[in-house]
């Protein structure tokens, strides 16, 4: 059976080969995407969901805009990275999907209340959503069935030296979230870098000759060429899509189980992933900490989704 998910994303180019990865792979029942202030505001976030949900034909998905910005910081988008709009590069047409009129939190309830089974939650922004959700609705977090969350680092950081973007817009959102109950799986730069949008990935995607595929193109396009610009990698890792990979195919990704704390003070420091492999802190483990990725078999999920979608 397809396990049942909830996507929580602030779109931004990975996120969006996400949400299309989510919606058209056969092992996930993507039940509802809900966005975030990250990447980009969230009038934009929510706004480009809708749009790249409708392109690729996901018209039946409940999207809901949740948190504008972190728990306790001001939100500084990615715009060096996403652009002004968090999607930056094709023309974005009109969205054919409405926004669902709850707020973020109440339709992960809504949607964790009526499932049969217990839901998994894929995290590919900040963790503000699911950190607000832990605090109003803990009684609801037994029907969680696992947190898999792209974010944080085993190493070096994307946005400071030591932090990831994710962890560093909202660090107190991601210490609620280790610490909230569900089993948590981490997916940081040190795996996420593996996946490179190569020319010939390029190619593979626009060769789906889908609207959803020549606008995948432009996106990965725009997107490369900032990479190349802030930090000097002319093929962008193309992050956000391990998340969901891991839960659709589990082999592709390999894990260690080990403690995970988050930074949330240090001038230098502040949302650094502080991953002890060694286990030198001699700390419970609370996460899976993803190490290894299948890459050859990463890039044929991706594009076998996109060409089961419309």
């Amino acid at each position: 059976m397809p396990i049942p998910v909830i996507l929580d994303c602030d779109p931004g180019h990975d996120d969006v080969f996400a949400i299309w990865l989510a919606a058209g792979h056969p092992e996930i029942d993507l039940r509802a995407i809900t966005t975030v202030g990250g990447n980009g505001r969230l009038s934009h976030t929510t706004y480009n969901a809708r749009v790249v949900a409708g392109l690729a034909g996901v018209t039946k998905v409940p999207i809901a805009a949740g948190a504008p910005g972190p728990l306790m910081r001001a939100l500084s988008p990615a715009e060096w990275i996403h652009g002004g709009n968090a999607l930056g590069g094709p023309e974005l047409p009109v969205p054919e999907v409405e926004a669902d009129p709850r707020p973020a939190i109440e339709l992960i309830r809504d949607t964790l209340d009526a499932a049969a089974e217990d839901v998994t939650i894929v995290a590919t922004g900040p963790l503000t959503n699911i950190a607000m959700f832990a605090r109003i609705y803990p009684d609801r977090l037994s029907k969680v069935r696992e947190i898999v969350w792209m974010g944080g680092s085993t190493g070096r950081g994307n946005v400071t030296p030591y932090a990831e973007f994710n962890a560093w817009c909202d660090p107190e959102a991601a210490a609620i979230v280790l610490e909230s109950g569900p089993p948590f799986t981490m997916i940081g730069l040190n795996v996420t870098h593996q996946a490179l949008v190569t020319r010939e990935v390029i190619a593979r995607i626009g060769a789906v000759g889908t609207r959803a595929a020549a606008f995948g193109v432009e996106l990965l396009s725009f997107y490369n060429s900032t990479y190349e610009t802030d930090q000097g990698m002319p093929e962008a890792p193309l992050h956000d899509p391990i998340a969901v990979a891991l839960v659709a195919e589990p082999t592709l990704v390999t894990t260690v189980r080990t403690r995970v704390d988050v930074e949330l003070d240090g001038t230098e420091t502040a949302g650094a992933t502080s991953v002890d492999l060694l286990g030198k802190l001699k700390r419970e483990p609370n996460a899976r900490v993803a190490t290894g990725l299948d890459v050859p078999r990463f890039w044929e999920l991706l594009e076998q989704a996109m060409r089961s979608l419309a």
